[in-house]
C-alpha cells in the first residue's frame, strides 16, 4: 500500500500531461535524487528509500509513492510538495474543446433610443 496516494482531473491532454510529468521528474530528480523511465503512460521512479509510479491519460493522473522507513515521517511534507508541484504543473489552461462547451454569457437587451 502506498504512502502517498493522489488522484487528479486535469485538462491537459495526453500530450501536455507527459510533458508537464518529464518537467516535474527533471525538478523532482534535480532537488531529490530521483531517476524516472517511461513504460507507456507511467513513469515509474525511484532513488534509496523511495519508490513510486505517475500514470498519466487524457484526462487523469494518479501518484504513488512508497517510503522507506526513515522517510515515513517525513510524509506530510513530502506530500506538500508533491501536490504544490502537481498544482504547478498540472493546473495548465482548460482544453479549448471544453472552452467551446462552457456557456457564453447573455448580451444585454438593446436599450430604446432616447427622443426618437
Amino acid at each position: 500500500m502506498p504512502d502517498i496516494d493522489i488522484k487528479r482531473a486535469h485538462g491537459l491532454g495526453l500530450k501536455a500531461a507527459r510533458a508537464a510529468a518529464d518537467k516535474m521528474a527533471e525538478h523532482l530528480g534535480r532537488k531529490f535524487g530521483l531517476r524516472g523511465d517511461w513504460s507507456g503512460n507511467v513513469m515509474n521512479f525511484e532513488r534509496p528509500g523511495v519508490t513510486g509510479s505517475l500514470a498519466v491519460d487524457e484526462k487523469d493522473l494518479r501518484l504513488t509513492v512508497s517510503l522507506g522507513f526513515l522517510l515515513k515521517a517525513m510524509r506530510g511534507s513530502i506530500e506538500g510538495a508533491v501536490n504544490e508541484e502537481l498544482d504547478k504543473l498540472f493546473a495548465g489552461k482548460p482544453s479549448p474543446k471544453a472552452k467551446e462547451e462552457s456557456p457564453r454569457p447573455k448580451k444585454a437587451a438593446a436599450r430604446p433610443k432616447k427622443g426618437g
